[in-house]
């Protein structure tokens, strides 16, 4: 079957201008001889516009070059269509591209675009709503948000702002159930991982894959912050998973999970995909095994 390509392009997302790289693309795709639109990427996040104008013009694969979140919502919209979803990653952070194995490099990004190979890839519900590759509660989230007010993106922005919150940071009181088992602990972030990035190439589950069926779960307990960090680093570093039962002793709580249930009564900020999300005193996370074609380095 033929190809043809839908390429939606986030005009602000990251840090990069967009019209070098809209031209750069046309340009490409035109010389590989595949016929191809290219759409804006919308504020609302609903892309389900597009379902008919897919039918009808008969494409094949959806592209977006934008960072996570946006990927995040054109997936969540189109991804009954059984389509190929390509990346060309040009946000702050590009988890999941990283996650993937696609370069941040636009040029070799749209290499694997026109000659990779697609392969399901999981996804996870946050009470109803759609996400990749990450989602957080507390410290990261409450980053999340103060970083989407930034007039200025982009890594060195992020650091900025980890830093200045990160000794300051209070510990929230959560509720877990998950595997069978309830929880009750005090923590400075919980992060529900789908992929072993958190972007710009920093790991906070070592052993999260794309496409294993199941959702990695950190927690960073109540604890002092050097501590804390140590505990974090040792963690990424041994890259091991322990048994839900011990890992409720250690300072970083990590294990791997189908469905988890997070009550959250001081209302601590979350964050989809990196995107701000609206405060929530319950949460039910579940994976959505195998669902949907993400094209990736063959």
């Amino acid at each position: 079957m033929s190809r043809k390509i839908l390429y939606i392009i986030n005009p602000i997302a990251g840090t990069r201008t967009k019209k070098d790289l809209q031209q750069f693309i046309e340009k490409r795709t035109a010389a590989a001889g595949i016929p191809f639109q290219v759409f804006p990427s919308v504020a609302s996040g609903d892309y389900s516009f597009l379902l008919s104008i897919i039918e009808e013009e008969r494409f094949t694969d959806i592209v977006v070059a934008g960072g996570d979140g946006t990927i995040s919502q054109v997936v969540s919209s189109l991804m009954k269509t059984n389509l190929n979803f390509g990346i060309i990653p040009c946000g702050s952070g590009n988890g999941l591209a990283l996650a993937a194995g696609i370069s941040k490099n636009p040029e070799k990004a749209l290499e694997v675009v026109l000659n990779g190979k697609p392969s399901l890839v999981d996804g996870f519900l946050v009470n109803g709503l759609f996400a990749c590759m990450l989602t957080g509660i507390g410290f990261d989230a409450k980053v999340a948000h103060e970083f989407s007010n930034q007039k200025t993106r982009g890594l060195k922005t992020y650091a900025t702002l980890v830093s200045k919150n990160f000794f300051s940071a209070d510990p929230y009181p959560f509720t877990v159930e998950a595997n069978g088992l309830r929880f009750n602990t005090e923590a400075y972030f919980i992060s529900i991982a789908n992929s072993n990035q958190f972007g710009n190439n920093f790991t906070i589950a070592p052993k999260a894959l794309l496409s294993d069926g199941y959702l990695d779960i950190v927690i960073a307990k109540r604890s002092s912050k050097p501590y804390l960090l140590f505990n974090l680093i040792k963690q990424i570093l041994a890259g091991k998973l322990i048994k839900m039962e011990s890992s409720l002793k250690q300072p970083v709580i990590y294990f791997q999970t189908e469905k988890i249930k997070i009550m959250n009564p001081a209302e601590a900020p979350m964050h989809i995909d990196g995107d701000p999300a609206e405060m929530a005193v319950e949460v039910n996370v579940q994976i959505l095994k195998s669902c949907f074609l993400l094209i990736q380095p063959a």
